[in-house]
């Protein structure tokens, strides 16, 4: 297993954020489980020269801030969060949860005001990245509470997490970079495209994405990866849209959610559990009821929901719509302190067409 941990850290460093002599790499982790991939991507940080900084979360730690804190300590970012975002060249972020569920049951309206405070930190971050300013990865490491909520044995959620990253692979670098290269001539496929429309069960939506970017994605942000997206024109989305994956957030779960969209705005949302965290998150402000990326996941490793956001919207033969920002290096210009990734099913007779003509069918691209 150390020698897994290694090749894990070394690919994040080398191949996802691309750490260089002499820069600042912000590494953060939730909790101390993840102590074996954290010291590794350290070490690696170190070796190629660069400048690694630990951040260690305390369990429990956010639960205490949401029940206790006041509305002015709720709008308070303290100066050295500022300064990371700042000046870090390189994050790298390390999920590794003791209890996934820990959030769920706390007032989701601080929830909301907090995650509109953090807003322009979220801004920043993307901004930089847009700009070529800062590399960020966001990856995981396999805990009990994980492979519980994914109904596996840590053993097994352990092998799954090796094989959806490609780490089993003697050279995982080689087949992300194979990967890419297939999104690659997707997106620029779709980049010559105006309008997308989304068709399936309780399911007809179009959106507008003329001048839009379409992005693949193997590995450099997310890991696992595998995806290709864009943002929508912010005025564009118009119809109905159902999601029958559960829909997670902060530990709190949403179930068969109905969105109805006009003018590019969400105007109305129903769901069969959760519809008041659902609809109190879309009212944190502004841009939270537009729609922020449009996706198509594309890692066949991934076919079962785990309740892991950073798995499930890379499932092969799903879609995902995120409520909420939108990417600037798209040409997104949504601001919001939401990005909420709501997943769909599409191997069950979904459709994709591509300015009227069908692209991908039940799961499939067919072009």
């Amino acid at each position: 297993m150390d020698n897994l941990w290694g090749k894990y850290a070394k690919v994040l460093v080398d191949y996802s954020v691309k750490v260089q002599k002499g820069e600042l790499t912000i590494i953060r982790t939730d909790s101390y489980l993840s102590q074996p991939l954290v010291k590794e991507i350290y070490k690696q940080v170190l070796l190629k020269g660069g400048f690694p900084v630990v951040r260690m979360g305390v369990e429990g730690l956010n639960e205490v801030y949401i029940k206790n804190a006041s509305d002015e300590q709720l709008e308070y970012i303290d100066p050295m969060t500022e300064i990371e975002y700042e000046k870090a060249k390189n994050l790298i972020s390390i999920g590794a949860p003791l209890n996934v569920k820990n959030m769920a049951k706390l007032d989701s309206k601080k929830l909301a005001k907090r995650s509109g405070v953090m807003k322009h930190l979220s801004e920043k971050m993307l901004k930089r990245s847009a700009e070529g300013d800062l590399n960020w990865v966001i990856a995981d490491f396999p805990t009990n509470a994980l492979a519980q909520e994914a109904n596996m044995s840590l053993e097994d959620y352990t092998q799954f997490l090796i094989k959806a990253c490609y780490l089993h692979l003697d050279n995982p670098v080689e087949k992300w970079k194979e990967i890419g290269e297939k999104q690659e001539k997707i997106a620029q496929y779709l980049n010559n495209k105006s309008k997308i429309r989304l068709t399936g069960e309780k399911t007809d939506v179009t959106f507008n994405v003329a001048g839009r970017i379409w992005k693949s994605c193997a590995g450099e942000y997310n890991f696992p990866d595998g995806e290709v997206y864009t943002s929508p024109v912010e005025d564009s989305g118009e119809g109905q849209i159902y999601f029958d994956f559960p829909q997670i957030y902060r530990g709190n779960e949403a179930q068969k959610v109905l969105l109805t969209l006009k003018n590019g705005k969400i105007v109305d949302a129903k769901a069969e559990k959760g519809e008041e965290f659902l609809i109190n998150m879309l009212d944190m402000d502004e841009g939270s009821r537009f729609v922020g990326e449009i996706a198509i996941g594309t890692n066949d490793m991934v076919q079962d929901v785990t309740g892991n956001i950073l798995f499930d919207e890379k499932i092969g033969g799903s879609i995902h719509m995120a409520a909420g920002a939108s990417y600037p290096d798209t040409g997104g210009k949504n601001v919001s302190g939401l990005h909420w990734d709501l997943i769909k099913n599409m191997k069950n007779g979904g459709k994709i067409f591509a300015d009227d003509v069908l692209i991908y069918e039940n799961g499939k691209f067919i072009i």
